[in-house]
């Protein structure tokens, strides 16, 4: 099988059927397997953020004017169609500016996507003490709050 003939959609939905069959045998447990990572390099290659290494706490990237991104993704599967996004940790020490966060398909189509201000997260994320983190619901009202962009159209065109 050649791979390198395949564009990025049809590589990333070979990769989603890849996943179900090792979930079907047993082999993975997890719907979000390469969410995250995709989240962060579409937003990077849509906007020309730079991105953070992964050790970094709290940043993922930073624009061309010092703007910080926390970038999110969440793969709303058959299975598990919650809008959760992960951890979010560190949400009250000025960690990042804005929230980056896609929903995706179940074969990784790009269902929306925003650019949300910290301060919108805050008063829509729950403390969740036991995990030291902010629980954050990527609901189709986010997209109504004030100052938030929609990206859905720039991740779109990267695929």
């Amino acid at each position: 099988m050649n791979l390198k003939d395949r564009s990025l959609a049809g590589l990333l939905a070979f990769q989603a059927a890849l996943l179900e069959e090792l979930r079907t045998r047993g082999v993975l447990r997890s719907e979000n397997n390469p969410t995250g990572d995709l989240a962060e390099y579409l937003f990077c290659a849509a906007y020309g953020w730079k991105r953070h290494p992964n050790s970094e706490k709290a940043v993922d990237a930073t624009g061309e004017d010092g703007k910080r991104y926390q970038i999110k993704g969440r793969r709303l599967a058959g299975r598990n169609p919650s809008r959760q996004l992960s951890a979010i940790r560190d949400l009250d020490d000025e960690g990042f500016d804005v929230l980056a966060a896609v929903l995706f398909d179940g074969v990784y189509g790009i269902v929306r996507a925003a650019l949300i201000p910290v301060d919108v997260v805050r008063r829509r994320s729950t403390y969740i003490e036991h995990t030291n983190s902010h629980r954050f619901m990527l609901q189709d009202n986010v997209w109504d709050a004030p100052q938030v962009i929609d990206a859905t159209a720039r991740l779109r065109a990267i695929l």
